[in-house]
């Protein structure tokens, strides 16, 4: 099964961009997208479709923001919209696909940077995805969490580490948090397969920062450990340009 995670920062914008070829030539078996920023009324379907894909979309109720959705060439034996928590379940963060021997989840974690209020939310949130993923776990052994999780975990997976210290998704709450959540069972599948600097993720639309290769890490797969053996191949995918991320992949078999 091949696997995309793209943070497409609007769906409409990202189709004006290509996205819909780009999905054909990369012909996934399950697309996760994060920041969809849409509700499926607002979109042609079809496009989709013609791919060979069924849709299932989690939007936020504030129009033109957040929001999931997940594409599946495969028919999942059953769709899980939202954690059942209503203040993340009302930004439309989190949707799973259940198949025989994996579960898919695209997350979008909150991100912080619009003031203090924000972080403690997003703080909140990591405590409260802790918990509901120890949770499912015990039912859904076997997951695979797809999504922009707004946070880089070590130094190797942002570009200036010393200036961005105390910066929102580098601060040392947040990557400990990373730390922890990995020891609970879960692997970093990009790093499992390569431990290169430089390789990133997000860029901002600032500075020329994306030519530059000034970015980074804060899109993952995160694997069960039950899965591991089972993982093949994991890339990041920055020839993409639809959106301010690149799409993440993961090749396993399930």
């Amino acid at each position: 099964m091949k696997i995309i995670s793209y943070n497409v920062n609007g769906i409409r914008s990202a189709i004006n961009k290509g996205l819909i070829n780009w999905l054909k030539a990369a012909d996934a078996d399950v697309v996760c997208l994060q920041e969809i920023k849409a509700e499926p009324g607002q979109l042609n379907l079809f496009h989709f479709e013609d791919l060979g894909y069924k849709t299932f979309w989690y939007p936020a109720k504030k129009k033109g923001y957040s929001g999931v959705a997940i594409f599946t060439k495969k028919d999942p034996l059953h769709v899980e919209y939202g954690c059942g928590i209503t203040e993340y379940d009302d930004e439309g963060r989190i949707l799973r696909v259940d198949f025989k021997n994996a579960s898919i989840m695209s997350v979008y974690f909150p991100s912080g940077t619009s003031g203090d209020h924000r972080q403690d939310f997003k703080y909140k949130f990591l405590d409260d995805f802790s918990k509901y993923i120890d949770k499912l776990k015990k039912n859904y052994p076997n997951l695979i969490i797809c999504g922009d999780i707004n946070i880089c975990h070590k130094e190797i997976d942002i570009h200036n580490p010393v200036a961005n210290k105390n910066t929102t998704g580098f601060l040392p709450p947040e990557r400990a948090w990373v730390t922890s959540f990995l020891e609970s069972g879960f692997i970093d599948s990009f790093r499992y397969f390569n431990q290169e600097p430089h390789q990133y993720t997000w860029w901002s639309f600032r500075f020329n920062a994306r030519k530059q290769n000034k970015g980074w890490r804060i899109d993952y797969i995160l694997v069960s450990e039950s899965l591991k053996k089972k993982m093949k191949r994991a890339a990041i995918l920055n020839e993409a340009h639809h959106s301010d991320h690149c799409p993440t992949l993961l090749e396993i078999e399930v």
